[in-house]
């Protein structure tokens, strides 16, 4: 008896230290932008969702497409109805890793490149990416995460009509910062 009530508070101790290697937040800010000599295009979303393990570098984010705000409400009408099919495909997602640095580094204040790989899941397709970036914590205790990166919307079968094409650019740029907080 004595000696199950000791493997459980360990195995409990594990645990809990593990956990608190976990960082969270449900405020990432993720921006695309398309520019183009016929227009510029940009959207916003602020409640992007996050999760990132600092002992293993696993992160996965979610983002509702509905929650990107454009400029111009017809363009996020045509971005939700068109092009991304919210209503189909309501959620973009990452699954990945980070590398190049360590929960040590995590543990003092600066910035440090890093690498992010993963999939990144929209409009029903999955496709690998890998990009830049930088990681470190905050004056805050944040811990904050940028990146910039690239996508074809063809890539995620997003077709755009031949009437707007040389409107919207063939890379959409991506820019992602979320600062993570303690779980």
């Amino acid at each position: 008896m004595t000696r199950d009530l000791l493997f459980t508070a360990a195995l409990f101790a594990a645990i809990t230290a593990t956990a608190q290697e976990r960082y969270a937040t449900r405020t990432g800010h993720i921006s695309f932008h398309s520019d183009t000599p016929m227009e510029k295009i940009e959207a916003h979303n602020h409640k992007a969702t996050s999760v990132f393990d600092a002992t293993t570098g696993a992160i996965e984010m979610a983002v509702l497409m509905k929650g990107f705000e454009f400029e111009k409400a017809l363009m996020q009408e045509h971005f939700n109805e068109n092009y991304v099919e919210s209503d189909k495909f309501p959620k973009a997602t990452f699954k990945g890793k980070i590398t190049g640095i360590t929960a040590e580094d995590l543990k003092k204040p600066g910035s440090h490149a890093v690498t992010v790989e993963g999939d990144l899941t929209m409009h029903g397709v999955t496709k690998p990416v890998n990009a830049t970036g930088t990681m470190g914590m905050e004056p805050t205790g944040a811990i904050r995460a940028t990146s910039t990166f690239s996508i074809k919307p063809e890539d995620y079968n997003i077709a755009i009509p031949g009437m707007v094409r040389d409107n919207i650019a063939k890379e959409i740029v991506i820019t992602v910062q979320v600062d993570h907080t303690k779980m």
